[in-house]
């Protein structure tokens, strides 16, 4: 008994040493327990061969359960590491290489369970399926304890930070439109839209359709240059939230004529010209004139859109100036759009599942403070799109436009990374 008592303590001391010689104080301040598990590993690293009904890297039907880590099996991980995953992920586990994330302190459970995903053909990464499929299923615990064993990547310094008030940084932003589209977004010089409640997703378009070149305008291609997409949907944003009016300029036209001809583009714009679509721009007290001249350049083809074309292919520059008359009377309303949330306020549902700043207290989820923006950016789209599968993730990114991704991304990569340990409590 006293032997095998000898040996515990020993392996003990090891799996301390191993966690970065920190007391053992200090450990038992950052223990915590991990949700929906029978038992855990004790001061060191766990390792689990899947959990039923959890995110969609686990396979259906498995149950989690813990492994422990010696020191052997550390040097071990990382020779391995050195020969299969180093060119990528860097032998310290930080990588340099953008969009590769970093591995270094992540939770083992997740980088086993993300192994054995690629192993299984449940993700598809050409590079990830070559470095792990002939890797044995031991081989794979250690290479995920030599990793979760290093210390992580410090907070990310420099690149954009992260937006705290969305609104604010649109009315910065927007400052330089004033001057043509009026401070509050409502026009007062003929032939220059009103801004002001639109809907984002529709003066985003309009921006990049301006930088493209799809829209012809000298002026604006050489504004919106300059402009980030961040920015972009910042300054929608803002515009989205003022409170729409009139337009102040002259409307010359016959608005009676106007009401009969807009019958064809109720479908789209709405019959009193509010749109119910947030990729269609509502009609409703903008300005004559520039109304007229965008009908023109549907026709044209300077505005590139074949709908619009079709329909205005059609009139004369009387009917658009009917056509524009009308619309100019109507009175606008706001649209129905929810108050953008900041970087920490997204988080904050994050943070449910991630931990707090992104420090994952669940084996079976990643750490996702300190990690590359990049990285996070590639993996938040790629939910986004489906080209990465998780009905939890899908729900969570089909809310985030991209700058809310960038956002997101930024901030987390600036958040302390902390080491997790977890412990078995013994059976009563």
């Amino acid at each position: 008994m006293a032997r095998r008592t000898e040996r515990r303590r020993r392996a003990t001391k090891r799996q301390i040493d191993l966690i970065g010689r920190r007391s053992l104080k200090t450990i038992l301040r950052k223990l915590s327990c991990a949700t929906g598990m029978a038992a855990t590993a004790t001061l060191g690293t766990i390792f689990a061969s899947g959990a039923a009904a959890q995110p969609a890297s686990i396979s259906p039907g498995a149950e989690l359960r813990p492994l422990y880590a010696t020191v052997d099996d550390i040097a071990d991980g990382r020779r391995l590491a050195e020969s299969s995953c180093a060119s990528c992920h860097d032998a310290n586990g930080i990588s340099s290489v953008s969009g590769i994330p970093n591995l270094a302190g992540q939770r083992p459970s997740y980088l086993y369970l993300e192994m054995k995903a690629y192993q299984e053909g449940r993700r598809d990464i050409g590079a990830m399926t070559n470095a792990v499929k002939f890797l044995s299923d031991d081989a794979l615990v250690k290479v995920a304890a030599y990793y979760a064993s290093l210390d992580p990547a410090q907070p990310a310094a420099g690149g954009p930070n992260p937006v705290s008030d969305p609104l604010q940084a649109g009315k910065v932003a927007a400052a330089s439109c004033a001057g043509c589209h009026g401070e509050k977004g409502v026009s007062s010089t003929s032939g220059i839209p009103s801004l002001a409640g639109l809907y984002p997703q529709y003066l985003v378009a309009a921006m990049k359709a301006y930088r493209s070149g799809q829209r012809k305008h000298d002026l604006m291609k050489a504004l919106m240059a300059a402009v980030r997409d961040t920015d972009m949907n910042n300054i929608a944003q803002f515009y989205a939230a003022r409170k729409p009016a009139r337009a102040q300029s002259a409307a010359p036209g016959n608005r009676e004529a106007g009401k009969a001809a807009a019958a064809a583009c109720a479908g789209c714009h709405g019959a009193e010209g509010i749109s119910a679509t947030p990729a269609t721009p509502s009609l409703a007290g903008q300005d004559a004139q520039y109304l007229a001249v965008a009908l023109r350049d549907y026709k044209s083809g300077s505005r590139s859109d074949e709908t619009m074309r079709g329909l205005a292919s059609p009139l004369d520059n009387k009917a658009m100036q009917d056509l524009a008359a009308f619309y100019a009377a109507l009175e606008p309303q706001e649209p129905n759009v929810p108050k953008p949330l900041s970087a920490e306020e997204w988080a904050q549902r994050c943070n449910r599942c991630h931990g707090q700043n992104g420090n994952s207290t669940d084996p079976r989820y990643p750490a996702l403070a300190a990690q590359r923006a990049d990285y996070l950016d590639k993996v938040l789209h790629a939910y986004k799109t489906r080209e990465r599968r998780s009905p939890e993730m899908a729900a969570m990114s089909d809310g985030l436009a991209d700058a809310d991704i960038e956002n997101l991304a930024a901030y987390y990569a600036r958040q302390k990374a902390r080491a997790v340990v977890f412990v078995t409590i013994p059976s009563k």
